[in-house]
């Protein structure tokens, strides 16, 4: 692939808007909840690749390995390395998300390494989502009140990643661990869930971190 193809979405010297910077996050981080049994954080402007390509060819599964430092996941599942996660979303497609300003390096990284014969994609989707942190002993009550995907234990492991139906909406769950869980959200759901997040996890307290 040649470097022409590459765009770099979010220029260093501009400052790019959150899904939520509206809400007022920053200002609800310094009101204090007694007894929270939730804890919220949005991790915006974090860098969102959607990766495309055949998992059984071994030329590009060592290229992603290479330029990524992680092995494609199966099925419903993440992996990690620091910052950096990749998600299975289908057969030939995963969720890349990185640190924030790092998904142009990313992306002419991985079409470096992967070359020119290959059959892949690599499209930046930051700007059309974000992620949200939910953290505390009672995410796991929000949920059951907000999907009908069993999120039981023994159904939803540390490491395991769905997108599925919350709230009349639709949005990817990824429990990361063991009282921690986040959520990616479109940009156009992104008020809706808010909200509902407000008034779901309202019972058992819900704090908002910075």
């Amino acid at each position: 692939m040649s470097a022409v193809n590459l765009y770099k979405q979010r220029p260093d010297n501009l400052e790019g808007q959150s899904p939520l910077h509206h809400a007022g996050l920053a200002e609800l981080a310094g009101k204090s909840v007694a007894n929270a049994g939730i804890r919220l954080r949005e991790k915006k402007l974090l860098g969102h690749l959607l990766l495309r390509g055949d998992a059984r060819d071994p030329a590009f599964a060592g290229g992603v390995h290479k330029a990524l430092g992680v092995e494609l996941p199966v099925a419903l599942t993440l992996v990690a390395n620091g910052e950096l996660s990749l998600q299975w979303l289908a057969p030939d497609e995963w969720l890349l998300v990185v640190p924030r300003g790092e998904e142009f390096a990313t992306e002419r990284r991985l079409r470096e390494t992967l070359g020119g014969e290959l059959h892949y994609a690599v499209v930046n989707v930051s700007g059309g989502q974000t992620l949200l942190e939910l953290s505390g002993a009672k995410v796991r009550e929000l949920l059951m009140k907000s999907t009908s995907y069993d999120v039981h234990p023994s159904n939803f492991p540390v490491g395991k990643a769905v997108g599925t139906h919350f709230a009349k909406s639709q949005l990817v769950i990824r429990h990361t661990a063991e009282d921690s869980w986040e959520l990616v959200v479109r940009r156009s759901f992104a008020d809706y869930i808010w909200a509902w997040l407000q008034d779901a996890g309202a019972e058992y307290g819900l704090a908002i971190e910075a």
